[in-house]
Formats: structure tokens, sequence, C-alpha cells
């Protein structure tokens, strides 16, 4: 973990693994969630990366191994619970009022293509290797799927689920699974450019804007929605943000919450 005023990175820490996923790490990384949300306003931008040349190869397997080992004494649901605390930590990252990037070099299989479907930008190195490997091996893709579905569409996940087929860097921006994509050696000038750019985003009209967007993918576009959306447009225009952007704008400054790193 490392923090450069309003943005924290949470850094995947096992190279020798190409960063998988235990289930300590999950634990750790939806703690680090959760004091965000403990602490709104201190953290403006989450970012997500990998150790090593590598985002995350997934779950790790010997890990894994353990947790059937505890199927032994405490039955299958050992093996749910465990399953089920990645796609909480997925959600959790979804979730997030404040902004939030990954960068994605090497590998991104299984639970890295999970975490990358879930922030809202996505980087990757031209060199960047995606896979959905679950079918092959005889499991699911069972917290992965929702969010590939999001991200992708239906017609898309279904043919990586079905093929555990392997994307690259063009075809992952291709198909909308990335956002940019750069030479590995480009990637931290590309990531301070969109750092800077968010920066310049007011904290509660972002924070908003993505809490309307969630909304509007669990409900659709309904006349009450809209009215509900026209509602939270007053407000804002008449808040402090509002009133300040305006100001700012008008007076051809940068508005007082504007930073860069």
């Amino acid at each position: 973990m490392s923090r450069r005023g309003p943005v924290l990175q949470l850094t995947l820490n096992r190279s020798a693994t190409r960063n998988a996923l235990t289930q300590a790490m999950v634990a750790a990384l939806r703690a680090q969630l959760a004091a965000l949300q403990s602490a709104p306003g201190e953290v403006r931008v989450l970012v997500l990366r990998g150790a090593g040349g590598n985002f995350c190869a997934g779950a790790d397997l010997a890990d894994m191994a353990q947790v059937r080992q505890r199927v032994v004494t405490e039955g299958a649901a050992a093996l749910q619970a465990a399953n089920a605390a990645f796609g909480h930590l997925c959600a959790e990252v979804a979730s997030l009022d404040i902004a939030t990037v990954a960068v994605l070099e090497g590998t991104v299989m299984g639970g890295g293509l999970g975490l990358a479907c879930v922030v809202d930008v996505a980087l990757a190195a031209d060199t960047v290797d995606f896979r959905l490997p679950e079918t092959a091996l005889g499991l699911l893709p069972a917290q992965i799927a929702p969010f590939l579905i999001e991200r992708l569409g239906t017609s898309q996940a279904r043919r990586l689920a079905v093929t555990g087929a392997r994307v690259k860097g063009a075809q992952a921006l291709a198909m909308g699974l990335v956002h940019e994509l750069h030479p590995a050696a480009q990637l931290d000038e590309a990531l301070t450019r969109v750092l800077n750019d968010t920066l310049q985003c007011a904290p509660q009209a972002l924070a908003v804007t993505k809490r309307l967007m969630r909304q509007v993918q669990r409900q659709g576009v309904t006349p009450q929605l809209l009215d509900e959306a026209a509602g939270l447009f007053a407000q804002a225009a008449l808040g402090e943000e509002g009133l300040e952007g305006t100001a700012a704008f008008m007076a051809r400054r940068p508005p007082q919450w504007g930073v860069t790193v």
C-alpha cells in the first residue's frame, strides 16, 4: 500500500506466484476497502496494480488446496465461503464512491480478470494476457461471471467462459475489456494523466454520479429514475461544489478541489 496525496495504491505483491490471490490477501484487500468507506474524503482515487510485471494470476491453487482440506471438518460451506469472499471483494470495489483505476500488466487470469472488470478505468500494457481458465480446470467462474457480463455483455462473456480463450491487448481494447493500451514503459505516464484528469472532478459530484449509474444498472431507465436524477442535479447545482465549479469556470481558474499528483 502506498499513499500519494488523495491517491491510494494497493499493490498485489506476490510476484513469485504472479500475484495469485490467497484468502489472506482477499481479506486484507477487503479490510482496506472498509477503511476507505469509513473515512470518506481523505482518498479520492484507488489504484490497483500488481508487482513484478504481472497483475494477478487468479486464485492461488495451493491456498485453495488448504481450503479443500477444511471440507473434511466444515463441509462444502468452507469452499463456498472462500469463493464468496472474492465475489464480495469485487462488489465492494464496484460500489466505491471514489474513482477506481487498474493498471494491468502481464498475466490477468481468473480473479484478476474479475478485478479488472469492476474498476472505472482499466489501463493495460500492450503485452497484457487475459484468460478465464476456470472451466478448463473443472471449476466455475462463479464470482467473476456477473462482473464479466456487466463489462463485456453476455455474448463475449459466454465465449470466454466456454473456450477459456486467451485475450491479448489489442483484442481486449477492441472488446471494451480495457479502456487504454500502452507500451509497458508508458503505463506510469498514462496513469498520472488519468489521475490528474480525475482529480479535476468534484469529489461529491463524482460520488453521486457513480451511485446514479449503479442505480441505472439495477433498475434500468424509468420515469421515476429520471425525476430522481433531476432532483440530484438540482441539489448539485445549488450546492457548494456546483456554485464553486460555476464560479471557477466563469473566472477561468481551477476549482478549489482540483489538484495534481
